[in-house]
């Protein structure tokens, strides 16, 4: 195990130095100027301060030369400042946006898992029931329909129409001072919508999953042994079958960590979340390239570093597989 280790999180380097050239070339062969901002958006903008920056940031250099520049400086620690917030672009994305991504998808995630094993455990035990195929045809509506739309229908219905659950934003402004039980409800409000959206594609997905798996599962010897020994149904469900079953899941959840962070663009766009999706989206609307390079790659390390958790946790659950 220990030399599996070793070997995958060597690979770690070089692949991130080759997704680092194509999300920076990608960025910097975009259609748009990073000053275009300041260039439209401020009359005092002169044609001489246009040049003194372009100067200044490297502009005027090919994108691989201003890479090298960007490479140097990363290594360090240091990832550029962001021209549009006027902060060092890591301050900026860890500590004002990522706290955010967590608590949302983290409860997301938690959410996902927590309905998807559940519900695909008895839809295995009541196969071509009513629940069963309800529960189904929700799974297919909830992979079929984009997040986006999801999340439009929502705000419309319990937002607009209803008017029960706010349309989006962190909080309502200024609650903090009318005390903590209705800052924390208020909290909760702004995250119900942005939270079932995001976890509803993972919720269908591990549901699926977790049905097949246990239908595996429990036409397997032992657990027909088990049920010949006499020992009771919740017993052989809950010790014996769920604990192969969810086996996949296991794998499956560790590679979703990093794919909800990066749905959350969606996510957080649709509901203004003031997250590491949102800071994305606007980064690269005002090519604010600094920014972008740093969510993206952090996104980037979580996908290979999951990917490997993931192969890890497999091993330690499954004693059958071995690395070494």
């Amino acid at each position: 195990m220990l030399s599996f280790l070793v070997r995958r999180l060597l690979l770690v380097i070089p692949t991130l130095f080759l997704i680092s050239v194509v999300i920076y070339a990608l960025l910097a062969l975009k259609p748009g100027d990073p000053l275009d901002e300041l260039r439209f958006g401020n009359p005092g903008f002169t044609h001489a301060d246009y040049e003194r920056l372009v100067k200044l940031y490297g502009l005027d250099k090919p994108w691989y030369v201003r890479y090298w520049y960007w490479l140097g400086r990363a290594v360090r620690g240091d990832f550029g400042p962001s021209r549009r917030y006027g902060l060092p672009a890591a301050e900026f994305i860890f500590r004002q946006r990522l706290p955010n991504t967590l608590l949302l998808s983290g409860l997301a995630l938690v959410v996902a898992f927590g309905v998807a094993v559940p519900a695909g455990v008895l839809c295995a035990l009541r196969r071509h029931s009513f629940v069963d195929y309800t529960v189904t045809t929700l799974n297919f509506l909830g992979i079929s329909v984009p997040v986006f739309w999801l999340g439009i229908m929502l705000i419309y219905l319990f937002s607009v129409r209803l008017g029960w659950l706010p349309a989006g934003s962190l909080g309502t402004p200024g609650l903090a001072a009318q005390g903590l039980g209705a800052y924390l409800w208020d909290r909760v409000r702004h995250l119900i919508l942005p939270v079932v959206t995001l976890s509803s594609i993972q919720m269908a997905t591990w549901t699926r999953f977790m049905r097949s798996s246990m239908l595996e599962v429990i036409h397997d010897e032992y657990i027909r042994t088990a049920r010949a020994k006499g020992l009771p149904e919740r017993t052989i469900v809950l010790k014996h079958a769920l604990r192969n079953a969810v086996l996949p899941i296991i794998t499956l959840v560790a590679l979703a960590v990093p794919g909800v962070f990066s749905g959350a663009v969606l996510t957080e766009t649709v509901f203004n979340w003031p997250g590491m999706g949102r800071a994305i989206y606007d980064a690269i609307l005002a090519n604010d390239f600094n920014v972008a390079m740093v969510a993206l790659m952090f996104i980037s390390l979580l996908i290979l570093v999951f990917n490997i958790l993931a192969d890890v946790a497999y091993a330690l659950v499954d004693p059958r597989i071995r690395y070494d």
